[in-house]
């Protein structure tokens, strides 16, 4: 909550006193998407998504993965691409939970360990374990989401690194992916 807090308070800072008709900035996109990412990440927490709801926040981040792609082609440093990129794949990061969030909790779910049973335990099923093609992808997504962690964390420590507490929100986000991921295959 406290990274989309951070992201919320640097938009409305960025955003006064622009013109409403004026474009969002590179800056304020990658905020409204911690902002967006943060009140997800939150309510995954509390409950399974599933269906037209799920399939809406797949489009919503599919959407702003592709909205910050040309943020890459503007941003001139190695290190300004390789924040892009780690935004965009925090993304695509989120697109997997949400649609592999089934598949990862099966077993999990039919077994009682997540509380998600939705009566499907009762019913006398069997538990099916994950899939190694689930279990391949979803750690490729931890380590992806883990390296985006140190990546802002070590970007933070820097003295020109510019915002720290933005990157040590970053930093925050993408080590709550990385756990719920790991969480979500345990």
């Amino acid at each position: 909550m406290l990274t989309g807090l951070v992201c919320v308070g640097d938009l409305v800072i960025r955003r006064r006193g622009v013109p409403r008709e004026q474009a969002f900035s590179d800056a304020e996109l990658i905020d409204i998407n911690h902002c967006v990412m943060s009140a997800a990440m939150i309510l995954m927490v509390w409950l399974m998504v599933d269906g037209v709801f799920a399939w809406a926040q797949v489009a919503i981040f599919g959407i702003l993965a592709f909205a910050l792609l040309p943020a890459y082609l503007r941003v001139r440093s190695t290190s300004e691409r390789v924040d892009v990129l780690g935004h965009v794949t925090q993304n695509v990061a989120m697109i997997w939970m949400l649609a592999a969030m089934p598949i990862l909790m099966s077993e999990m779910a039919i077994g009682g360990g997540s509380g998600h049973s939705h009566g499907v335990a009762a019913a006398g099923a069997v538990p099916t374990p994950t899939p190694a093609w689930a279990d391949t992808v979803n750690v490729v997504f931890v380590v992806l989401s883990g390296t985006g962690a140190l990546w802002w964390l070590y970007r933070a420590a820097r003295p020109t690194s510019g915002h720290r507490l933005h990157l040590l929100s970053y930093s925050v986000m993408s080590a709550g992916m990385a756990t719920m991921l790991l969480l979500m295959n345990t």
